[in-house]
């Protein structure tokens, strides 16, 4: 071959190499696998997730199957069970809440009551001024460590009785259902914007947070948090407001999702590195370095 021949033919060489370029197909190549991978398991932007380091996970609904029942009632004044959930149910006949259809049955009274939970200990005594018997924040305590929302329900301005609910695990207090599930922090009681909040707390103390909800009074903190996940269950806001939909309601899709996401950017470093080597290595080759001292020559 003459210098024109022998130097075409490295030039060649050197294109085979180099393109199509591995350096440049190392990252859209992982990504479409992980898109692909993650399509058929429900799970989409991936990419920030394989940063999260901690985990806030909402509780009815999400932790727990989001069909509390009635377990326990315990009355503190003279009068027919059946009288005192006809009361009951003529309060929460019109509600949707979860805890409300638990105690509802197709009957209702015309008396002066009302309900709450416990938290109405810090609000007035929910919501009116009521003195609380010594009895019902005992059984309020005891239904907090049984794993129970305790209802309080009160009759003519007179605290009747409290109504206790659990809701099996996916059984209802926070603090319990953490044990259940390995959570070590526990807020319970907490409302959207505290969710948000707690939320923002734990990003200012430098975690990436991920945020797993199923409901409308999870959406600020689905939001806010770097990676907001739903369960396949929740509401179409909910799944609007998310980057992440668990389609089968399984909560191994959480780490499912992490750990796919912590995986493709693994495999896309390492795709850089195989790519770099060869590159480094195959070019000069392929451009002839060798040729001089040996003879060697790679051909196209």
């Amino acid at each position: 071959m003459d210098s024109f021949q022998l130097a075409l033919q490295f030039g060649i060489s050197v294109m085979v190499i180099a393109c199509p370029c591995a350096l440049g197909l190392a990252t859209p190549t992982a990504v479409m696998v992980d898109i692909g991978v993650g399509a058929s398991q429900g799970g989409h932007a991936l990419e920030s997730a394989h940063k999260v380091n901690c985990i806030v996970f909402d509780k009815t609904g999400t932790l727990t199957i989001g069909k509390p029942l009635v377990v326990d009632t315990k009355l503190f004044h003279s009068m027919v069970l059946r009288d005192f959930y006809e009361l009951v149910a003529a309060i929460e006949v019109s509600s949707e809440h979860l805890v409300a259809k638990a105690v509802i049955e197709p009957q209702c009274e015309s008396h002066s009551s009302k309900q709450g939970n416990n938290r109405g200990k810090e609000e007035s005594n929910v919501g009116f001024k009521i003195p609380l018997p010594i009895e019902a924040e005992k059984v309020l305590v005891e239904a907090e460590i049984k794993a129970r929302t305790g209802i309080l329900v009160s009759v003519d301005r007179k605290v009747a009785g409290v109504i206790e609910i659990s809701d099996p695990l996916k059984p209802v207090t926070a603090n319990s259902i953490a044990k259940g599930v390995g959570i070590e922090t526990v807020v319970a009681k907490a409302k959207p914007d505290q969710k948000a909040e707690k939320v923002k707390e734990l990003q200012c103390s430098g975690l990436t947070v991920a945020m797993v909800g199923d409901g409308i009074n999870d959406s600020p903190a689905l939001v806010v948090a770097d990676v907001g996940m739903a369960i396949g269950a929740s509401t179409d806001i909910v799944i609007e407001a998310v980057d992440i939909v668990l389609m089968k309601s399984n909560l191994e899709d959480v780490i499912t999702a992490i750990d796919l996401s912590r995986k493709t950017l693994s495999r896309i470093r390492l795709n850089y590195i195989w790519a770099l080597g060869y590159n480094l290595l195959g070019i000069p080759i392929a451009a002839g370095v060798l040729f001089p001292s040996t003879g060697f020559c790679l051909p196209p």
